[in-house]
């Protein structure tokens, strides 16, 4: 089903405030919840913060009194929005067990996004982003095992692998690097807009359940993993932001960040099987079709230009849920030596045609001085259990030396790094079986 959100009313903002009851809701369970539901919860708690801060940084701009009160209001029930979904995450849910959620959300939200976005170049920028999501979840599931003693297909229910990747301790990148050309907003199309608008708030929701929850574990190693992914999260954001044209204005931002909430709600209610979350869903929607009549009436108002110009005149899906396995693994065996380019095109480049001077290499000595976190988390499985943890068949976890010999650079490697050799010696093992 296809409409055109400009002609839906909505509720109207100054019916929309609900009482506490109501914004405080009973947590799912997360012993039945469908890994897809906790995913679109996940998200949408990302999309929900990046509006309401979106909207206190227009109105730190913003000096006409008028607009002042309409987004204080708006503001307002974004915030409380906020609240009735990251609130639906229960007590008893681990950090790790809602960290295996995010990386889930990270990979197979990217590659739906990427599978359905336009503009090539903002798709190889989906794919590259890609890889390193689906290490950190390879990183995360083992800790998932060693701390919490689960099996990480308890929250991804057999949707998602989980084998190495592009190896974390080379994600750090000098963060000018990171920088990619945007798209021009007077060409490009609603559904480009609306995949990076909604990838940046994912990503950086993620970045900030790590910086906040990282810390509540006593294990060194396992602080220091979060600290060195939640580094490469603050990446992600730089570079999926970076893809978004700085001249938009700060009311065409207003209209474009309503009309991403719009669609991710739909996408929501539309895919949602799970009675409660889908009434919520339904109901955020009818909100969030009001703020978008007020950022259209805004926009026409103060920039005498009509909205359709620059969302169209449809909803668009950015946030289908279902297993990317086999996208996944095709981007995992042909793109995991890829890497940033540092000239002037901002495009990209394969770890054979790196420069001896290539910027990132200064980042990776520094920061992998010690060691990486994130290769010490191997090691440790190995230790432990003289293998490490994978979730994919058997095919692909034989696999993994090749990809580590293909995806590692030999330059400005820590001293902790897992070697190919280790990896042949794993793979002989029998997989764990939970």
């Amino acid at each position: 089903m296809s409409f055109n959100p400009l002609e839906e009313k909505g509720i109207s903002l100054e019916k929309q405030l609900r009482s506490w009851h109501d914004i405080v809701k009973r947590p799912f369970n997360k012993y039945d919840i469908d890994c897809y539901s906790r995913t679109r919860q996940i998200l949408m708690n990302g999309i929900e913060v990046e509006a309401w801060n979106f909207k206190h940084n227009f109105a730190r701009t913003c000096p006409d009194q008028d607009v002042q009160n309409i987004i204080a209001l708006s503001r307002r029930i974004e915030d409380m929005q906020q609240t009735t979904v990251n609130w639906l995450t229960p007590a008893c849910q681990t950090v790790l067990e809602t960290t295996l959620g995010y990386e889930q959300v990270a990979v197979d939200l990217t590659a739906w996004l990427a599978q359905n976005e336009p503009d090539d170049y903002v798709k190889e920028t989906f794919n590259f982003g890609l890889l390193e999501d689906f290490d950190h979840l390879y990183r995360y599931s083992q800790w998932a095992y060693m701390v919490d003693g689960i099996d990480p297909d308890d929250i991804l229910q057999g949707m998602t692998d989980v084998v190495l990747s592009r190896p974390t301790q080379n994600h750090h990148n000098d963060n000018g690097l990171r920088l990619r050309r945007h798209y021009d907003r007077e060409t490009a199309s609603p559904q480009t807009k609306v995949n990076i608008y909604t990838l940046v708030s994912g990503e950086q929701q993620t970045h900030n359940f790590y910086a906040e929850h990282g810390m509540m574990y006593a294990n060194d190693d396992l602080r220091r993993t979060f600290g060195e992914i939640c580094d490469v999260e603050e990446e992600h954001v730089t570079m999926y932001e970076s893809l978004i044209d700085p001249n938009e204005t700060p009311f065409e931002k207003l209209l474009l960040h309503e009309f991403t909430e719009v669609c991710t709600y739909y996408n929501c209610y539309k895919d949602e099987e799970d009675d409660k979350l889908k009434q919520i869903w339904e109901e955020f929607l009818a909100f969030e079709l009001g703020h978008l009549q007020i950022a259209a009436d805004l926009l026409k108002k103060h920039e005498d230009r009509d909205p359709e110009e620059i969302i169209g005149n449809k909803i668009v899906l950015p946030c289908h849920f279902e297993t990317q396995k086999e996208y996944v693994t095709n981007v995992l065996e042909n793109e995991i030596d890829k890497r940033l380019d540092g000239e002037e095109d901002m495009g990209y480049t394969t770890i054979d045609n790196l420069p001896d001077d290539w910027a990132s290499y200064d980042v990776q000595e520094i920061v992998n001085a010690e060691g990486s976190p994130t290769e010490q988390t191997i090691q440790l499985i190995k230790t432990s259990i003289n293998t490490d943890i994978v979730i994919a068949d058997n095919k692909l976890r034989k696999k993994e030396p090749a990809l580590l010999e293909k995806g590692l650079e030999e330059k400005a490697q820590a001293p902790n790094t897992v070697t190919v050799e280790d990896y042949e010696e794993m793979v002989q093992v029998k997989p764990m079986e939970f």
